[in-house]
């Protein structure tokens, strides 16, 4: 389990004083969400507060849409995205930032009040789940927070989240896509693999594959596939921002590398 409830003040506080103290230009920078600038970002992060805020803690539910696959979901959700982006136009950058902080703490304070071993109402999908608890609903929330700050500071070049007390959070809850990226693929029992990121921060991960299904570990055995990453390409692989043939010069692959191949298609966001 992965509790990270306690840090979401402080990486919200790091967005306020980033937002803060942007120009009118830097509001409209491109991100590499590429239909994106920095204010529909933004915008997208107000949006966020207020579906959880009025969905889950209100238990406010509009009609549901017809889903009858991922993609029916996955497109659903890029819709929803996408309506409220462009309603955000009319806003200003001044005003999104007072939205926003008006709804970060009930925003805190709602996670917080959770049970974290109850089961959340949202699966994580992209980790392979059916059926969630509360602390992964959690983790899930922020990978997205993280993510789209860093697509922010990524934009205008104001770098201040890749470091031991936001970034590895964010990268210890994207591993959880390892294993479920790797279910199809299968190599002899006690075979591992290690995935590092290197850079900025240099932590190394890794599964095994126990005959029949793959599983992070602590302890890895016969390691026969090493993935080096370079931090600052790992947030854009695995939020497919970027794919590994956009990133070729930042991503190494020793020992086996079809299993490297499979594992670097990793996606821990709904994309």
């Amino acid at each position: 389990m992965i509790d990270l409830v306690n840090k979401f003040p402080a990486l919200e506080e790091k967005l306020f004083e980033l937002l803060d103290g942007l120009s009118e230009e830097e509001w409209l920078a491109q991100t590499v969400a590429k239909k994106w600038v920095v204010k529909d970002v933004v915008a997208h992060l107000y949006d966020g507060n207020i579906r959880t805020l009025s969905g889950l803690r209100d238990g406010h539910k509009p009609e549901p849409p017809v889903i009858e696959s991922y993609q029916d979901l996955l497109d659903f959700l890029n819709q929803l995205n996408a309506d409220w982006v462009l309603a955000m136009k009319r806003v200003s950058p001044q005003m999104l930032v007072e939205f926003l902080k008006h709804t970060s703490r009930p925003f805190c304070e709602y996670y917080a009040s959770l049970d974290l071993n109850a089961k959340a109402e949202f699966s994580v999908a992209w980790a392979g789940e059916m059926e969630s608890k509360n602390w992964m609903h959690i983790a899930r929330e922020y990978t997205e927070k993280f993510l789209h700050q860093q697509q922010i500071r990524d934009a205008v070049g104001k770098q201040g989240i890749i470091n031991e007390e936001f970034f590895v959070p964010f990268l210890e809850v994207c591993m959880y896509a390892l294993p479920h990226t790797l279910r199809e693929t299968s190599t002899t029992s006690g075979h591992s693999i290690q995935l590092s990121i290197t850079g900025e921060i240099n932590k190394d991960w890794y599964v095994v594959f126990d005959g029949q299904k793959w599983n992070l570990t602590l302890t890895p055995k016969d390691i026969v596939t090493i993935i080096e990453i370079d931090a600052y390409a790992s947030w854009k692989l695995f939020s497919k921002s970027l794919r590994p043939v956009d990133l070729e010069e930042k991503i190494s692959i020793t020992g086996n590398k079809d299993l490297g191949k499979v594992a670097i298609e990793m996606v821990s966001f709904m994309a």
